[in-house]
């Protein structure tokens, strides 16, 4: 393509391009929410146990394809508005440097021909001297100066308009940008299936949720078919992701009684089964069973506009205690759901640090430095996971119970704010951090009458029912003990549900 004469430059209709890069824009924009309702579609087939077969299995395939042509849609879209917008601030300068240039050189008067050259003087009257005065000549070398500037600007926005345009062709659309079919948009796809790399980035969970969001659905299947130990313990992934590979994970160690961890997966599947069967919607969303970690949820974490995450404490492991440990997740999300009834809950068992697993061992902090990274991290990775997504970060509470109150101190020493809104503890040992450092808007705390842990022992730091603590207190029943603060009709289950809720209302 020749390059565009000066006169061309100044004429250029700008108001039209910035409109065809808003056009781009908008469309780049709104590709992914539509992706990712389509992939909800896809899922929900998955589940669905009232269309199979055949025609089922056709239905998904052709939503995966669809998917994934928007995937890369959606990638030469965002290539190609880059180069829009660089064009777009390369053709007003240039159209500002052609337009002062002409104006220059008609106001010596000289002309300047397509190249921006000096080409013509003007007429010398009889009698007066021939050439330019001082002045004009100035004026003239200035227009030619201006000139040239805006042809070199000129030629870079060509360049990125041609980079704009080759961004697009490269996944099927026509030359000259003519209209593509949904076939000529899948070749190009297809070409280069298994290309595209599905092994994770470094970083935190903040990159791992961009780089999910980059793959396609195929990918993203041929993720969680690959290397399922990797997506299903990765921070800032979906849940519905994390589940997947870790329900796989559970199928091959239950396969083999000898691997490390057989016994976790046991207890795992059972619990799974037991609240599948009773209508429950549950996500696994980490299984490390040869260490012993498990965290399962009640509920979709991907959707839910609130979600509550139960810290347990001492004497706690996942072949005893995950069925305890859900149930009171359970608890919490009835209490939830009763004081709103409008919003949607989802709530965690969470085993994910090693708790110490008597009282001798309780008098350490050392399970908590672990447990506290742990947390922190399993946190942020909730919070990128929705942010990445249309929804947004749901209300998020962490209930920290007996020693898991001390992990939830720790979690707030780690670098960065806690990703949580609020924070319930319960029959707590003592915290270093006041409840103003723990970086919530929320602080509430029970501590029983009559439980020999919060109002007996300090040995970690301040009582938590101090003044000087600073957090507000939640009512008790004398029966509670240490372990009662879950009793389904106790008052302190009730307003943890206002506090997931986040419509606790100040004593």
């Amino acid at each position: 393509m020749s390059a565009p004469a000066l006169a061309e430059v100044a004429g250029w209709d700008l108001p039209l391009l910035r409109g065809a890069v808003w056009t781009l824009d908008s469309v780049a924009a709104g590709l992914p929410a539509w992706r990712s309702r389509i992939e909800v579609v896809g899922r929900s087939l998955e589940d669905a146990h009232c269309w199979y077969g055949a025609a089922a299995q056709s239905a998904g395939a052709a939503l995966v394809e669809v998917s994934t042509v928007a995937t890369a849609v959606t990638a030469a879209l965002d290539e190609s508005l880059g180069h829009a917008q660089r064009l777009l601030a390369e053709a007003k300068v240039a159209q500002e440097l052609a337009e002062r240039a002409l104006a220059v050189a008609a106001s010596v008067p000289v002309v300047l021909d397509g190249a921006g050259r000096l080409v013509a003087l003007p007429a010398v009257p009889i009698g007066a001297e021939a050439g330019l005065g001082v002045d004009q000549t100035a004026a003239a070398l200035q227009a030619q100066e201006l000139a040239e500037e805006a042809l070199q600007s000129a030629a870079r926005a060509q360049l990125a308009a041609d980079e704009a345009g080759s961004a697009l062709t490269r996944v099927g659309v026509g030359g000259g940008l003519v209209p593509a079919t949904f076939d000529d948009l899948l070749g190009p796809v297809r070409a280069g299936a298994g290309i595209a790399a599905v092994l994770p980035p470094p970083g935190g969970s903040d990159d791992r949720a961009a780089w999910w969001s980059g793959l396609s659905a195929a990918d993203r299947l041929t993720a969680i078919r690959e290397i399922p130990g990797r997506i299903g313990q990765l921070d800032g992934l979906p849940a519905w992701a994390r589940d997947q590979a870790n329900q796989e994970l559970v199928d091959r160690a239950l396969a083999d009684p000898s691997v490390p961890g057989h016994a976790v997966a046991v207890s795992v599947s059972a619990e799974i089964a037991r609240r599948e069967v009773a209508g429950e919607e549950v996500q696994l969303h980490e299984f490390q069973p040869a260490e012993g970690l498990v965290a399962l949820a009640i509920g979709d974490l991907d959707t839910a506009d609130h979600v509550g995450l139960l810290v347990p404490g001492t004497g706690t492991d996942p072949i005893g205690d995950l069925d305890d440990l859900a149930d009171d997740a359970g608890t919490v999300a009835d209490a939830t759901t009763v004081a709103a009834p409008a919003a949607t809950v989802a709530t965690i068992a969470w085993m994910g640090y090693r708790a110490p697993s008597n009282l001798a061992q309780a008098a350490s902090p050392h399970y908590s430095w672990a447990g506290g990274r742990a947390l922190d991290a399993t946190l942020d990775g909730l919070a990128s996971a929705r942010a990445a997504t249309s929804g947004g970060r749901p209300h998020t509470t962490v209930i920290g119970h007996s020693y898991g109150t001390l992990v939830v101190d720790r979690a707030a020493d780690a670098p960065g704010r806690l990703a949580a809104d609020d924070v319930v503890l319960l029959g707590s040992p003592g915290m270093d951090n006041t409840a103003a450092e723990l970086e919530v808007d929320g602080v509430y705390e029970a501590s029983a009458p009559f439980d020999p842990v919060s109002s007996v022992l300090d040995v970690h730091g301040s009582r938590t029912d101090s003044w000087l603590f600073g957090a507000e207190a939640l009512p008790t029943d004398w029966r509670n003990w240490h372990t009662g603060y879950y009793d389904e009709d106790g008052p302190t289950a009730t307003a943890m549900g206002e506090v997931v809720a986040g419509v606790r209302e100040p004593a």
